[in-house]
């Protein structure tokens, strides 16, 4: 299906050679293409993180889900009251439980990953000539350890900085360090990143870390951190370059010919065959996991993680990304006239009787074609992670933040602009000078066009105003506690007393 540069693990490929010291001492790099670089030494072992990147447990399954989606209003687990119903009440009613396995699994996974980090990055230690290919793979790992521990501290908040090799499991058992020191580690991984790292990849290698990739996470990292000033920097500087823009149609983005669109940032690859064992191993479960849950030609998942009512209404009326974020379907037995086919294929899917869901995620839907030529759980389906529109809108709120509203109505109007296409008649252009309206408009708009894709919970921590929206939305067991989980207790009981459960639990 697609030439995926990471899947091709015996490859032996020459590099140019350059010193460590030569290759931070020039700008962000240009395209690379296989004649003036390839791998470099450490290679497989950095193809193999992102692999793990999109593993069950960290953006393709219901750990991910549960943490980063169900805890909105604009996502709830879905499937059938009694499947998964502790995470439900976990995630959804915030009834939450230091062994919840979803936890200890994310935890474990993401450390798992940080732990491979930091064996290459000694091992890169020990070589007193780097070529510029492992200089390269160098900024690959340190982004992927800080995407890692941005997904830790914006779950539990403290936790162990764990920045070295790992001997043996006691060095391991160390006390949590402070927010701060969370991400002052990932700031200086992502300075050395976006230092090393090519502005582009010649095609071959579509979906390898990027200057724009490390640039831009460090925008969300201040986002979250409502640094205003070094995120609408950091956002700026991604839309400066030129690489990224807003031409393709929403309604493209997320079906198998807008992958790897003129708007991804950074996008995980997945592909498939007709072997259901193979495709899990060289795709993932974004899809099947989020798929309609039917029988027959509609057993296209599990169906977890499901649009709800608040997000279906948030939309103004003849926004087209509603179409495009929520999957319509009937229930077994009920009349498929009541129901709008869904484009671009004309399908009405039917979901199981017991299934809880209104709608399913849309973002997740995969072909009916690529389904009966491979497996039908969509294993191929792209994981997007970081889209130019949300750059965009972050340049907007610092703006609006910074009292820069005319900067922050042109990027939000830039936005505007693409969902409404070609229809003058909705989705009209946000003429305020009022920077409160203002900011409840690019609030809005980071909802809709963000729609399932998984920070939304993370957006109402950080502007303070998630007790209130989720108690409006009926999820009224959220106290300012939740906004972080629990430590998994198995961390806690193995540490003999030295990891401290977060307070109030």
């Amino acid at each position: 299906m697609k030439k995926v540069f990471y899947y091709i693990m015996a490859l032996t490929l020459g590099c140019s050679q350059m010193s460590c010291s030569d290759m931070f001492e020039r700008e962000p790099l240009g395209q690379l293409t296989e004649d003036d670089l390839t791998g470099g030494t450490y290679e497989t072992q950095v193809f193999n993180m992102y692999a793990l990147l999109r593993g069950y447990h960290i953006t393709a399954g219901t750990s991910a889900f549960a943490i980063h989606s169900f805890r909105s209003e604009d996502a709830e687990k879905g499937s059938t009251l009694s499947d998964g119903a502790a995470d439900g009440m976990m995630y959804d009613d915030f009834q939450y439980t230091a062994s919840n396995g979803a936890i200890q699994s994310y935890w474990e996974s993401n450390y798992g990953i940080i732990h491979k980090v930091n064996d290459l990055l000694a091992e890169m230690k020990m070589n007193p000539e780097m070529t510029q290919g492992d200089v390269i793979n160098k900024g690959e790992a340190l982004f992927i350890r800080a995407f890692c521990y941005f997904n830790l501290v914006r779950a539990f908040g403290e936790v162990p900085l764990i920045d070295f090799k790992i001997t043996n499991a006691a060095e391991a058992n160390i006390p949590k360090s402070s927010v701060d020191q969370i991400y002052t580690l990932i700031d200086n991984d992502l300075i050395e990143a976006e230092a090393s790292l090519p502005r582009t990849w010649d095609a071959q290698y579509v979906g390898r870390l990027t200057w724009g990739a490390a640039r831009s996470l460090h925008a969300r990292t201040y986002m979250m951190r409502n640094d205003w000033s070094n995120m609408r920097t950091a956002a700026e500087d991604v839309i400066g370059s030129g690489l990224y823009n807003l031409n393709t149609p929403y309604e493209d983005i997320f079906r198998e010919d807008g992958e790897n669109c003129s708007e991804s940032i950074f996008e995980l690859q997945c592909t498939a065959t007709a072997s259901l064992t193979q495709s899990d191993q060289i795709g993932s479960q974004f899809s099947q996991v989020q798929g309609v849950r039917g029988g027959g030609e509609w057993d296209l998942g599990w169906g977890w993680n499901t649009p709800t009512q608040e997000l279906a209404d948030a939309f103004e009326e003849g926004d087209p990304r509603k179409d495009e974020t929520l999957l319509y379907f009937i229930k077994t037995g009920e009349n498929p006239d009541n129901i709008p086919a869904n484009k671009p294929w004309g399908e009405k899917p039917v979901a199981n009787g017991d299934v809880i869901a209104k709608y399913f995620n849309k973002k997740s839907y995969a072909s009916p074609a690529f389904r009966s030529q491979f497996t039908k759980y969509g294993f191929w389906v792209n994981i997007r992670l970081i889209r130019y529109s949300d750059i965009v809108l972050m340049a907007a709120e610092a703006a609006c933040e910074t009292g820069d509203l005319p900067n922050a109505r042109k990027y939000l109007e830039m936005v505007r602009k693409r969902a409404r296409g070609t229809n003058a008649g909705i989705l009209p252009e946000v003429t305020t000078t009022d920077q409160t309206e203002l900011r409840d408009a690019i609030r809005h708009e980071r909802r809709v066009e963000l729609g399932m894709e998984f920070d939304r919970f993370y957006d109402l921590v950080r502007w303070g105003i998630a007790k209130e929206v989720l108690h409006n939305a009926g999820k009224t067991g959220y106290q300012e506690k939740h906004a972080l989980l629990p430590l998994p207790q198995n961390e806690i009981d193995k540490s003999n007393g030295v990891l401290v459960q977060n307070p109030n639990y």
